[in-house]
């Protein structure tokens, strides 16, 4: 139990003892906050002895805590995709999840980030000719429904090699985004013909190999826009918003010191 000395004074001994207990770090300063889950970005620290000026310093405080990790989120396509004719643009599906921590899709083609931040973005497209002329696919990305300026690519297909036997290329593309909180991201493409698709091919016992998805992409938090990953970015008398990754893990908690 935490003493104070009443605003009167009090007599030399529980003053001795009040000032030994806070030379030895016993000051009543101090607690715990978990973080909130449901994918919350943000949790709410209540604390009667914070002010608009306090300093808090936030400290990992339990094991769900130091294991925190930086979102990213890994997906991929499982069945074959056609351009709606030549020339016209379509947007990569996706259809199944790897591994995601706030990152997610919705709508089959949008990719979302629940925090802001910079993040590296790397697909890969399994890409089939099936003409007899060499063809060519231009893929680039949308944010937010907008092309993104320089960053188209055009993979081209040799003709197939005879019937049933088309060619095949793997288009990849690598790139860096600054996103805020609840942008998206879409790979998009147009084809010079509709024999070039997305491939997908299940798994063959007699090579043997695994799955080849249709199309595959990373998405991965590289950089915060604040110098940690939990802070507090907002208080007033009483209470402080502590800022954080998207949080779905529970018993994630921080020991907190207040200065001021």
């Amino acid at each position: 139990m935490f003493r104070v000395l009443p605003p009167f004074g009090q007599d030399p001994r529980v003053v001795a003892e009040i000032v030994n207990g806070i030379m030895n770090g016993k000051t009543n300063n101090t607690g715990t906050v978990t973080l909130a889950t449901g994918n919350a970005t943000s949790t709410t620290l209540f604390d009667e002895r914070i002010s608009s000026d306090t300093k808090i310093v936030l400290i990992p405080f339990s094991s769900a805590a130091f294991t925190d990790t930086a979102p990213y989120g890994e997906f991929r396509n499982d069945t074959d995709q056609t351009a709606p004719s030549a020339g016209a643009s379509a947007v990569v599906e996706w259809d199944a999840t790897e591994e995601s921590n706030g990152v997610y899709t919705s709508n089959t083609s949008r990719i979302y980030v629940r925090n802001a931040g910079t993040y590296q973005i790397d697909y890969s497209l399994q890409l089939q000719n099936s003409n007899n002329d060499g063809e060519y696919a231009d893929v680039w990305l949308r944010k937010n429904g907008s092309d993104v300026d320089n960053t188209g690519r055009r993979f081209f297909l040799p003709a197939r090699k005879s019937t049933g036997d088309p060619s095949h290329v793997v288009g990849i593309g690598l790139y860096v985004l600054t996103l805020a909180a609840g942008d998206y991201i879409e790979v998009a493409g147009a084809v010079s013909n509709t024999t070039v698709t997305l491939e997908h091919f299940a798994a063959d016992g007699g090579i043997p190999r695994p799955a080849i998805p249709a199309a595959t992409i990373k998405v991965q938090f590289i950089a915060p826009l604040a110098y940690s990953n939990v802070y507090v970015s907002a208080q007033q008398n009483g209470q402080a918003t502590i800022s954080h990754y998207a949080n779905s893990t529970s018993d994630k908690t921080y020991a907190y010191i207040l200065v001021g």
